[in-house]
């Protein structure tokens, strides 16, 4: 699943709220107010970072300062969640090459290869139906065959 993602800094002030006293409780009100607003607009909350971020300190120096970072994610618009199948009002008309029957898999699955150039011998009851039995010619495969019996 594809992703957005939203990065927003971190507050650093507590808000005052009616009946939170302590600074703690006053900071913990501003991050659930951050992130109950973003949560109205589909944002999930993710996690929060604290990165190394450099700053100008006068004309010609830098410094470096830590930034924590709130990161939210919702899922993109082209994810699977925005597909929306639509039923169709008929129902699609039977192609040729779908209407072809497949054998179940109590079925034996019978070869359909086209005979040899020179006619092969028919078969004896006695011979049995081995590696140098004939193919059966297209047209003489029948539609329905019987199940053979499994031996165990």
């Amino acid at each position: 699943m594809r992703y957005h993602y939203r990065v927003i800094p971190a507050p650093t002030r507590g808000q005052k709220a009616k009946g939170l006293k302590t600074p703690e409780a006053r900071f913990a009100h501003a991050i659930e107010t951050v992130m109950n607003e973003l949560a109205d607009e589909g944002w999930e909350y993710l996690r929060a970072d604290t990165l190394p971020s450099e700053e100008r300190q006068g004309l010609t120096s830098t410094s470096q300062a830590f930034r924590t970072l709130l990161v939210f994610r919702r899922p993109a618009e082209e994810g699977l969640d925005a597909f929306q199948p639509k039923l169709l009002e008929t129902a699609p008309e039977p192609d040729a090459r779908t209407e072809t029957r497949r054998p179940t898999p109590a079925e034996p699955v019978l070869s359909r290869a086209k005979p040899a150039a020179a006619p092969a011998p028919a078969a004896t009851p006695e011979a049995g139906a081995g590696p140098d039995a004939p193919v059966l010619p297209e047209a003489e495969v029948p539609e329905n065959p019987a199940p053979s019996p499994r031996s165990e």
